[in-house]
């Protein structure tokens, strides 16, 4: 259905909690399930941080039952390509739809809150990333409002 297109959307959200906190919450990839809207995270390398390390992430109806339902959703494989903490982690999406890639930063603005920098470039048909790109946001928006109700009590 045509080219290929890079197509960003970026969210920031401010926790409030210590950088080195929320890094650790953002690093915890099984634990993003806790705050991910319809989301089922899990390692699938034997390293748990650093460049290098690989993750699945199945979002969609029924998504603790994954592999069962797997066709009610979308699976979403990457790579981390960067890693430096308690700043920035830089993902490439390995999928087969999803390609392109993610970065997570921080930005400490006093000691005890910091802004999250949430970024996704996807290459997708034009097209079909406008028709998908509103769920999308309002779905990481979602996800990032519970990830900063969450830092509150770190």
């Amino acid at each position: 259905m045509g080219s290929r297109y890079s197509n960003t959307l970026a969210i920031t959200v401010i926790c409030n909690a210590p950088i080195e906190k929320v890094w650790q919450e953002i690093a915890d990839w099984q634990g993003q399930g806790e705050w991910m809207l319809s989301t089922k995270v899990w390692l699938t390398s034997e390293q748990s941080e650093g460049v290098g390390t690989s993750i699945a992430a199945f979002t969609g109806l029924f998504y603790r039952a994954y592999p069962k339902f797997g066709f009610l959703g979308l699976l979403d494989t990457m790579t981390v390509t960067s890693w430096s903490p308690p700043i920035r982690c830089d993902v490439i999406h390995t999928g087969k739809i999803l390609k392109g890639s993610g970065t997570f930063e921080l930005e400490a603005l006093t000691p005890d809150k910091c802004a999250f920098h949430w970024s996704e470039t996807i290459e997708i048909n034009r097209v079909l990333f406008y028709l998908g790109a509103p769920f999308l946001w309002i779905g990481v928006r979602l996800s990032l409002a519970r990830f900063a109700k969450l830092c509150r009590t770190l």
